[in-house]
């Protein structure tokens, strides 16, 4: 698969995230995909099990995709995802093997106040949604 192939599949995956459209959201994995979340320790194995996990997530979720990057097999994407209205940063990190996600890592971020003491170095810009 070429790069844009690879993009436009991401992109339908993130859209059907958003829409909670399960089926197609989960497309994109291989049978024997591996999904790891490493701030809670947990790997969840196997496309169908990555699928009911999230199945079973009783939040509403949204999520709003600020860029993607990548080449080949492996694909970035930073995006807010928010849980019930309330966003987490998020960073999913993609591998592909022949045109689909053979291992997906993902890393969250809660927003935080600024330091004081860098205060005078940055510009205040408004979060996204």
């Amino acid at each position: 698969m070429d790069d844009r192939t690879i993009r436009a599949a991401l992109q339908r995956h993130w859209d059907a995230s958003d829409a909670s459209d399960l089926e197609v959201e989960h497309e994109i994995y291989r049978k024997d995909a591996v999904l790891d979340y490493p701030q809670s320790a947990e790997r969840i194995h196997g496309r169908h099990n990555i699928q009911e996990s999230r199945t079973v997530q009783p939040n509403k979720k949204r999520f709003t995709v600020r860029r993607m990057i990548g080449s080949g097999d492996l694909w970035v994407t930073e995006f807010v995802l928010a849980y019930d209205g309330v966003p987490s940063y998020t960073v999913s990190i993609m591998e592909f093997r022949e045109g689909m996600v053979t291992h997906e890592t993902q890393y969250f971020a809660d927003p935080f106040d600024p330091a004081p003491s860098r205060a005078h170095l940055v510009e205040r810009v408004a979060a996204p949604s």
